[in-house]
């Protein structure tokens, strides 16, 4: 007897989807300035390339590239990612260790499980 047997590979979703690269802030493209700027960064390393001839279309492309990232982090920047406001303040700390202290105290004299600390 044959069977077919077809096997799926499961990918986590949010590996898949983390980006560990550098991100531009394109937001600045809103800005009239920030975009003029950029598109005369890229015309004028563009302007440079039309003199070049290169037979491997890979080398040509790499330059490409190269040239569009290296004018888009002169002229946008990188993106600034938000620092969090931690949530596990000292408060909760202390709340803690006064919890943590209560069960102990609990755990070596049940009988003075109706007292408050």
């Amino acid at each position: 007897m044959v069977s077919k047997l077809r096997e799926r590979l499961a990918i986590r979703k949010q590996a898949a989807q983390k980006f560990e690269g550098e991100r531009l802030n394109l937001s600045k493209l809103k800005e009239p300035e920030v975009k003029e700027k950029y598109q005369i960064e890229i015309t004028n390393r563009f302007a440079t390339l039309e003199n070049l001839y290169v037979e491997d279309l890979n080398k040509v492309w790499e330059n490409i590239k190269k040239n569009i990232k290296t004018s888009a982090k002169e002229s946008l920047g990188l993106h600034e990612w938000k620092q969090h406001k931690p949530w596990f303040d000292k408060e909760y700390v202390d709340f803690l260790n006064q919890r943590k202290q209560a069960k102990m105290q609990w755990i070596q004299d049940p009988s003075r499980s109706n007292e408050i600390i």
